[in-house]
């Protein structure tokens, strides 16, 4: 059943996580995910996918010219890191909290079974 209200789609990596390139040109390379564009299922992984960009003259650059800079990969070639540095799936199971009586989701690696921050 296709969602109505909610069409954001639930991704496995976040921003800061930790992963590990498992195809592409890239395949190997860990880094830290500095971005997600959720729309279009891509993320943008520190040192992964490098492209030289050319730029006009602006404040930043004054000279302009070639700058180097990550481009986005879809996020079917990335997988989250577990706490022993492994490539893991990710599973997501709803945590009670006996306090307040409220739960929550969080995701765990499917490896280890621990909770992925």
């Amino acid at each position: 059943m296709p969602r109505t209200n909610n069409k954001q789609q639930k991704l496995h990596v976040r921003k800061g996580d930790m992963v590990r390139v498992i195809a592409g040109n890239d395949n190997g390379k860990e880094g830290k995910v500095l971005r997600v564009f959720s729309e279009q299922g891509r993320v943008i992984v520190e040192g992964v996918n490098m492209r030289i960009r050319h730029t006009r003259p602006n404040q930043t650059y004054p000279q302009g010219g070639r700058i180097q800079q990550e481009m986005a990969i879809h996020v079917s070639n990335v997988m989250p890191l577990d706490g022993n540095g492994d490539a893991t799936r990710v599973g997501r199971k709803r945590i009670e909290d006996l306090d307040t009586g409220k739960g929550r989701w969080v995701r765990y690696a499917k490896t280890t079974g621990e909770e992925i921050e």
